[in-house]
This record gives structure tokens, sequence and C-alpha cells, in this order.
């Protein structure tokens, strides 16, 4: 099974002026599309992997017995696609309120607004790479944490609902280092709140 670059559910440019057409354009068509190519091609070594949900097979990779520079390959690349499909889709130039997450993040963290802050927190404060997420734990309790590089909540057994790229590449165009208006620029655009 190839992987393929996921289309948007918008153009570049419908989310302007929170993030720009080009940085759309680059993060989607280059930095997407290379975790897919890379995974792609050391998926072509071993075609009996070709059936397994790309989630299970990141999760099973420690009992694999192949390359274990394939397997750092799989995992980054893997998660990196995993990740960025999931990220345009929660993304709108048109709001669309998903109602019963608003009233669970209400009675969660206290009202949206605080959980607005809690979250961008997280983001603001994450070292380096990754992404930040809002989960549904183990409990099916909402969750906020950020998780490096291209780690993602399945691994712990949640579901994820609401994730932020925190890589620079998903911002640096427009906002260079200035990820704190990135994160506060993103809420205008997040279509479910």
């Amino acid at each position: 099974m190839k992987y393929e670059l996921p289309q948007l559910p918008y153009s570049y440019d419908a989310l302007e002026p929170y993030i720009d057409a080009k940085t759309m354009e680059i993060h989607h068509s280059k930095h997407h599309q290379f975790y897919i190519d890379k995974l792609n091609a050391v998926l072509e070594k071993y075609p009996e992997l070709a059936d397994k949900k790309l989630e299970e097979l990141i999760k099973d990779l420690p009992n694999l017995t192949i390359d274990e520079a394939d397997k750092k390959t799989i995992y980054n690349n893997g998660g990196g696609h995993l990740n960025h499909s999931f990220f345009w889709t929660i993304m709108s130039p048109k709001k669309q309120i998903d109602e019963i997450l608003f009233e669970e993040i209400k009675k969660t963290f206290g009202s949206v607004e605080e959980f607005k802050k809690e979250f961008s927190n997280i983001a603001a404060t994450h070292f380096g790479s990754g992404w930040a997420w809002l989960v549904n734990d183990e409990q099916n309790k909402l969750q906020i944490y950020s998780l490096p590089n291209h780690d993602f909540p399945y691994l712990k057994g949640h579901q994820q609902l609401i994730v932020l790229d925190l890589w620079e590449h998903a911002y640096y165009l427009k906002y260079q280092n200035r990820r704190a208006e990135y994160i506060e620029n993103w809420w205008n655009i997040l279509k479910l709140l």
C-alpha cells in the first residue's frame, strides 16, 4: 500500500490572514509529502507490512524483525504523515462548532477560554518541535499535553481530538520565531470551537 498526500479540504490561501498561502503550500506539498515519500520508500522493502494499518504498524514496530534504522524511518515519517493528515482536517475558514466537544471542554476546564489558555500555554512552552494535543484518555477524560517530534496519542491509547503543529515549518514564513503569536491566531481557524 502506497501512502498518498491527502487533498486539503480548502485552498492554500483559505486560512489567510492567520496562516499564509505560501506557508500552507510548502507545509503541505513539501514537508508532508517528504514524510510520505520517505515512508513509502522504506515500506517497499517490506511487502509483508503493506496491509497493516499505519497506526498499528507503528505501535507494533518494537516486535518487528526489520532493520532498526528502517523502524526509526517508519516511526518518524509515519507519525509525521498521521499527525499532518489529522491537522489539516481540524482547520477551516468556517467554524463548524462541535457542540458535544464544546460542552465537554466547558465541563472539564471550566470554560472554553480557560481551555484555550491552558492549551496555548502547553503549546507555547513545548521545547523544540512537536505537537500540542487535546485527547480523550483511556478513562474517557479530556487531557491536554504536548508530544515531541512526530509522537502521537494513539500510542498511549488516547483518542485525538485537537492538535496543533509546533514544528517551525508550520509558521516560520509568517511568524518567524513568534510561536505565541502563531498559536493565538490559530484559534481563528480551528473549526471545532
